[in-house]
This record gives structure tokens, sequence and C-alpha cells, in this order.
């Protein structure tokens, strides 16, 4: 399973101090230009980080029910890590610049392919520069791949649309709304196409889970976060819009010591189910 809570995040004084021993993920991403994390990276980036595109390598492809961003198969997944060189005994530091939002999709996953020992960067790549930390242009050369570890998604900690659907009136069943509180509402719906949110669901914005600089809050906050799901660890779970920015909630309730469940598909596979109810109100 993941790793101590107090070990899933580093500061960049400590990665500069193991570069040299660690695979780094440069995560940025933009869901209104998909290229702009690309571009970002190749203007600088920590060096020898390799570029982890949210759209090529933490998803799959795109059909009827999955939502915006299905996972990418446990095969499809595995050849990329042999590009980047992990193993199950790698230690990956995986950053971005937008809050932890999809270097924590990239830690969530990781996990589930078996990789354990991954951290994220507190305070994303302007950590790293403001601490006066050196940036590259380089790409680092893909490996060759020549390790037999072959991973398999453990997916006992997700759950379908229809597994839902089955215990959504259940009173021992919790469901958390990751997106921010005028989403979750249905006030406003930018990304897809209906608005609204699971009927039951909680809002806990992932956005609150780091300061405004991106900085994760302190250990007491995520306490506290989820401390009334203590009890119902395996009848708790988490979605956002497409399976992302949930994960930013996962990491938070693992600092706090808890094994939640996520909805990868979340709100976009939802309403790609004719029938599937849907509420407005908080």
């Amino acid at each position: 399973m993941s790793p101590s809570p107090h070990a899933l995040t580093i500061n960049a004084q400590s990665l500069a101090k193991n570069i040299n021993r660690v695979i780094v993920l440069d995560c940025r991403f933009s869901l209104v230009d998909t290229t702009a994390g690309q571009r970002d990276y190749d203007q600088g980036h920590i060096p020898g980080a390799h570029y982890c595109d949210l759209d090529k390598h933490l998803s799959g492809s795109i059909e009827t029910h999955g939502g915006r961003h299905p996972m990418p198969t446990s095969e499809q997944f595995v050849q990329q890590l042999r590009r980047w060189g992990i193993s199950e005994h790698s230690e990956v530091i995986v950053y971005d610049d937008q809050k932890m939002a999809f270097a924590s999709r990239a830690w969530w996953l990781l996990n589930l392919a078996g990789i354990h020992n991954v951290r994220v960067l507190d305070g994303g790549y302007q950590a790293w520069l403001q601490a006066g930390y050196a940036k590259d242009r380089r790409k680092p050369a893909e490996k060759s791949g020549d390790y037999t570890y072959q991973p398999e998604f453990d997916l006992s900690n997700t759950h379908s649309f229809e597994m839902i659907i089955e215990t959504l009136n259940s009173e021992a069943f919790k469901l958390i709304d990751s997106r921010e509180p005028v989403r979750y509402r249905g006030e406003s719906e930018p990304i897809d196409t209906v608005a609204g949110h699971i009927p039951s669901a909680q809002n806990l914005p992932w956005n609150d889970v780091t300061n405004e600089a991106g900085y994760i809050q302190p250990q007491s906050f995520h306490q506290e976060r989820w401390s009334a799901f203590a009890d119902t660890p395996k009848s708790t779970v988490i979605y956002c819009g497409s399976g992302v920015t949930a994960c930013v909630n996962l990491l938070s309730s693992a600092i706090a010591g808890h094994e939640f469940s996520i909805y990868p598909g979340s709100w976009s596979d939802w309403i790609s189910h004719k029938d599937a109810p849907i509420s407005t109100s908080s």
C-alpha cells in the first residue's frame, strides 16, 4: 500500500539532495490548452525529469462511458514505466504547477501499479525555482526496459458506475465530490455537458488541500478533514469531474492515514449514463 503518511510529499531541498537516485516525473498540464504542459517542460524543468502527459500517459482512450480521462490499461502503463526506467523498487517524485492536481493523478496510478515509493513535490515546480535550484531543457534518455516487472492495476479501491448505483441509497455509503462548490451545486459547469452532482454526495473541494501557493496543508488539516469518514474507509468514495483532481483528495486522505476509494470515471462518466440521477441541491 502507500508509504506512511509523512512520506507522501517531499520538499525541494530534500529532492535536490537526492536528485541522482530518484526518478522524477514532470506532470504539468492544462485542461484548457492540452499542449501547454509539454511546452512548459521544453522551456525548463527539474534536471533529469521525464515529461508525464495527462492525456498521453495517465489516461486511456475515450469511449462512450468511462469519462473524459479514463484509466490507461495496465499494459499501456507498464510500457511507459519501462521507458521512464521505473520498476517496483524505484523511488519516484512527481510534480506539477497546479496545486498537485496532475501530480496526484500520477501518484495514484503508480500506486495502483505497485509502485509505492512515490512522493509529490510540495509546492510544485515553483517551489523548486524559488529555492534557487537550476532548471534544465535537456530530455533524459528513455530506458530500454530490460527488467521483467509486469504490474497489474489493483482495482480493489476503485468504484464503477454500477457499484455506486447499487449502494447509492445506503446510509453507510458516503460520496465525496471534489469539485469547486459552484460546479457541485450545478450553478456553473464549464467543462461537462450536464451540471450538478451525484445525489447524497458531500462537497470537499480539492483545491483546499493546499494553500494558494500550492504547498500542502498541515497534518492537522487532513486529519480533521477526514475524521467524519474514518470509520467507513471501504464505503467512502471520492470523485471529481474526470478522475483527476479527486486524486488530490485521495492524497489528503492518505496523509491523514485513511485508505478511501475513488470513482475513476467520476462526473463525466456518471452523466454518460442517461438514467443516472442528478442533484443540484447542496
